[in-house]
Order: C-alpha cells, then sequence, then structure tokens
C-alpha cells in the first residue's frame, strides 16, 4: 500500500472512531437525562429504578398532606387509587396544588421508599390531569370521573 492510500485510511478510520465515540457520549447523555413516568403501584411493586431521577404521578390522597411550619418541608400521599406513595417535598408547591387533584412528581426513592421530590407539578386548570397520570389511572381499573380531568387534544 502507498503512503498517499495508508494516510487516506487512517484519516477515514480516525473519522469513523471519532463519529462512533461521538455519537455514543451524546446518546449515554440522553439516555441519563430521561425521567420515565411511573404509577404509585410501579414504584410499590420495585418496578421503578432506586439509583435515578423518575417521574411519579397520581392523585394526592384527601387528608395526606402535612406541612412544617417552620420550613416549606411538605409531605404527603400519592395514589393511583391501588397503591399509595409517600412523598416528601422541600420547597414552594404549586399554586393549583390541592388534595384530590392529579400531579407528577420529579424525584427519586430515598430512605424506606419514600419518594424525594425535587419538582412537583400540577395541573393548568379545574379540568386537565396529565396524561401519564390519567392513563396510570385507568390501568388501575378504577372509573374517573369525567369531571376530573379532560384529555389533551
Amino acid at each position: 500500500m502507498n503512503p498517499a492510500r495508508r494516510r487516506r485510511l487512517i484519516i477515514i478510520v480516525a473519522l469513523v472512531l471519532g463519529g462512533g465515540v461521538a455519537a455514543a457520549l451524546a446518546l449515554r447523555a440522553f439516555q441519563e437525562n430521561l425521567l420515565y413516568f411511573y404509577s404509585p403501584s410501579q414504584v410499590v411493586a420495585g418496578e421503578a429504578p432506586r439509583n435515578r431521577a423518575f417521574r411519579v404521578g397520581g392523585l394526592v390522597e384527601n387528608g395526606s398532606v402535612q406541612r412544617d411550619p417552620q420550613t416549606l418541608a411538605v409531605s404527603f400521599t400519592l395514589t393511583d387509587t391501588l397503591q399509595s406513595v409517600r412523598v416528601q417535598y422541600q420547597g414552594v408547591l404549586p399554586d393549583l396544588f390541592r388534595e384530590g387533584q392529579g400531579i407528577v412528581a420529579n424525584g427519586r426513592i430515598g430512605d424506606g421508599g419514600v419518594f424525594v421530590a425535587g419538582e412537583v407539578l400540577a395541573k393548568h386548570d379545574e379540568n386537565y390531569m396529565p396524561p401519564e397520570v390519567a392513563k396510570a389511572l385507568a390501568a388501575a381499573g378504577k372509573p374517573i370521573p369525567r369531571s376530573a380531568f379532560k384529555q389533551a387534544q
């Protein structure tokens, strides 16, 4: 093989390897930033990851919200009507957060199976429930009143 061909071959191999490494790094970064959704039943069943962040959604159980009067700490129970997960959150809750409404929380499983939320997302009007929460409730086999949510069109 003459030197010009060999140099071209080395450059092509280096470019292909460099492109492969760049694609692998990009895919890994993308995978690490994905937040998968799990229902409370899936979390209780152990299907949710223990070592990474994910989303959990459902209805805030009536009478379950406990606020610390000295701090912004709040804890509440999230349910899909079959199973419940205790959620702890430190921060200001959305204005639309209340008992009996659908929410989605981002965070991780902490000690004792408690979900430690870094962010709590609430519905944006009285007729809306996040589609993930509606699907989880429907999968639980419980009828959901039509007035509880309106699917995004």
